[in-house]
């Protein structure tokens, strides 16, 4: 038996849950047609099957037909769930881990013209700003009707034979009861205290007459709104104390803050750069008043930080869930003493930004997540050693060597500068995203223990690498900044990686252009910004920095708005001058044809991607096998590439951006996937 805190089993009423990690309650947005298929069950069930003790689905299901998904939630009040969330509770269960499911009604958190076009209720008549839509104030026939509808769900998830639920109470329609600042509501439902708890107690009530004493019951709430005007931190223990003395409530899972705007729901779920556990103290303020079994998850991104919530006595039960999206055998690679295998969460939040966007969760850095069916987290051996040579050591050539070195390969490989990293290692120089080099550095740890070569400070020619006699060659070059997108007057510009780098110095009257949309155009301006320069964010499209997305914007955003930084949107930016000792800048639109204004600056800073640095690969193409082609079915499918154009010659293939201007994930999920079967 292991004195590991974390690994120490718990007692949750009748439920032994066999160690203190768990993954709390969160949409992937993977459902097909509302239902928790093979691809949702498959990714619970790697969690599970690598130890993980409570396994918390969905984030959250809806109970009723007027909460419409926002993003692609399972459908709670349709009966068809029963049999999906079935297979997945057996399967889990028979990996030895607990499943419960989150169910709710969004409120006012969703919008009008989803679904079946049905009005949005809330206990107020006020707008959720995040989601728009102006709600109905509610009635008491639907009062009555989502009640039911709630313990109905209920009722399916315990005919599925899950271990519980767990009812969501933050930013929902819960919540929008419980919290002065959205209820509006008279006497019974709104006003005092007691009045604004009472449809959550309803409901608790109504579920526990369906489910019976042997089916777990918790609430996710806000116990602290952090906001004028909202719950305060002693009204929410005197909730929790509610919940404990009504017997309806088996656990509580604590929530500080308020999720109405991105900037408010990222500070309830902090990203990189932000301080790590920032709610712990509290969710363990509310264990030590009021004794209810009590869970938590907020930036818990490593193991460290998790054993200190459990073993100073804050947390039952402590949620580590970005983290097991990064790597879903923390668990496992713990109880074999293997922490330093830990693939490390780096608090991208790529995961969350996609869904909010409309997408499925994706990690940053681990392209398997989600992927479970094609995707391996475990590298199989190959059963034929082959020597594999790589050039670039960015992020997707360091995993095209480490999953190379995984199946068994000779691996070496070629990086022109003298450190690995590429683009990775550039964005890793700002202190907000410092993070990011974990990208980097667990892959070459990863590659240090399984014996790949590294040649640094070389410029790998063809010659070169057929002087290596290859089976099969990767091109991991990456990019270089396009700079060259102007009428006239490229030459009196600057590129965003010369600011980020240091190899240029900010100016003091900036214009930074920005057609590309991604961080590095918001680190290169902030970075401009905390060096005193005023600068003016200019871009054509009709919204600036899509490809940061919505979590990810707020801390650029925090520290710009209290500097001179100003952003312009819909205005394209056609050439530039020499005028004396400043540039004149000619600013158009798409939207009219011509030049609309001239500008001045000192310094005009542009962002528009990166164009493949792939010289060595056209080298190499002729001599190859394949002459460089891949099939695109085969890589979908996950399955080997069989393509033969010669009679002799290695495999050659070329990913990231040697590729063309992505992302860190597109580069680590083409390694992966191609690398994976040689």
């Amino acid at each position: 038996m292991s004195n590991d805190p974390l690994l120490q089993p718990y007692q949750l009423k009748h439920l032994t849950l066999r160690n203190r990690i768990m993954t709390t309650s969160h949409e992937p947005a993977y459902p097909e047609d509302g239902m928790p298929k093979d691809r949702y069950r498959l990714y619970h069930l790697e969690r599970a099957k690598a130890g993980v003790a409570l396994t918390m689905t969905a984030g959250s299901a809806a109970v009723s037909k007027d909460s419409p998904p926002v993003f692609n939630n399972i459908l709670a009040y349709k009966d068809e769930v029963v049999g999906w969330m079935k297979k997945l509770a057996d399967d889990c269960h028979e990996a030895g881990a607990a499943v419960m499911i989150q169910l709710t009604h969004l409120g006012r958190r969703t919008r009008w013209d989803k679904g079946d076009w049905l009005p949005v209720v809330a206990a107020g008549p006020s707008r959720e700003p995040s989601h728009r839509a102006f709600p109905k104030v509610i009635e008491d026939w639907d009062i009555a009707r989502i009640i039911d509808d709630y313990a109905d769900a209920a009722e399916r998830m315990a005919e599925a034979g899950l271990d519980g639920v767990e009812f969501e109470c933050y930013g929902h329609l819960m919540d929008q009861f419980m919290s002065p600042l959205t209820n509006t509501l008279a006497h019974p439902y709104g006003g005092s205290f007691d009045n604004r708890i009472r449809f959550a107690m309803d409901v608790l009530e109504a579920c526990r007459k369906r489910v019976g004493e042997k089916f777990l019951l918790g609430v996710r709430y806000t116990a602290d709104e952090d906001y004028e005007g909202g719950i305060t931190p002693d009204e929410g223990v005197e909730m929790a104390k509610r919940f404990r003395d009504s017997g309806l409530v088996d656990f509580v899972n604590i929530i500080k803050g308020r999720i109405h705007t991105d900037a408010h729901m990222t500070d309830v779920i902090p990203i990189q750069g932000m301080r790590s556990a920032p709610h712990l103290d509290f969710a363990g303020r509310i264990r030590a008043e009021v004794g209810l079994p009590t869970f938590h998850a907020a930036r818990i991104p490593d193991v460290a930080t998790a054993r200190h919530a459990v073993a100073s006595g804050q947390l039952d039960m402590v949620g580590m869930t970005r983290a097991h999206m990064a790597d879903p055998h923390i668990v496992r690679k713990i109880e074999e003493g293997r922490e330093e295998d830990i693939r490390p969460c780096v608090g991208a939040t790529y995961c969350l930004d996609r869904i909010y966007q409309g997408g499925m969760a994706l990690c940053l850095h681990n392209p398997a997540t989600g992927r479970e069916e094609t995707m391996p987290h475990t590298i199989a051996p190959a059963a034929v050693k082959k020597r594999v040579v790589i050039v670039g050591a960015g992020p997707a050539g360091l995993e095209a060597a480490r999953v190379a070195a995984e199946r068994g390969h000779s691996v070496v490989v070629f990086e022109a500068a003298d450190q690995a990293g590429g683009q990775v290692r550039l964005t890793a120089l700002s202190k907000r995203r410092a993070e990011m080099i974990g990208i980097i550095d667990w892959r070459m740890a990863q590659c240090a223990a399984r014996g790949v070569e590294f040649r640094f400070n070389t410029y790998a020619e063809a010659a070169d690498i057929q002087a290596e006699k290859p089976d099969v060659v990767i091109i991991a070059t990456g990019g270089l900044p396009e700079k060259d997108i102007l009428d006239g007057g490229n030459e009196l510009t600057v590129t965003a990686w010369d600011i980020l780098s240091g190899d240029v110095k900010p100016g003091t009257n900036v214009l930074l252009y920005d057609d590309a949309g991604d961080h590095s155009a918001m680190q290169a301006a902030q970075m401009l910004a905390e060096a005193g320069a005023t600068v003016e964010v200019m871009t054509p499209d009709r919204s600036f920095a899509p490809e940061v997305m919505a979590m990810n914007l707020v801390p650029y955003m925090r520290a710009m708005q209290q500097k001179a930084v100003t952003f312009t949107v819909t205005y394209r930016l056609l050439s530039a001058e020499k005028d004396g000792n400043r540039i004149k800048a000619v600013i158009g639109s798409d939207y009219l044809r011509g030049a609309l204004q001239e500008r001045h600056f000192d310094q005009i800073v542009v962002n528009h991607g990166t164009q493949p640095l792939a010289d060595v690969y056209f080298a190499l193409k002729p001599l190859s096998v394949n002459l460089g082609e891949v099939d695109y079915d085969a890589l979908i499918a996950g399955e080997p590439q069989a393509v033969r154009k010669g009679p002799e010659g290695f495999q050659l293939f070329r990913i990231g951006d040697a590729v063309s201007s992505r992302n860190t994930h597109a580069a680590i999920y083409d390694a992966l996937r191609l690398v994976k079967d040689i």
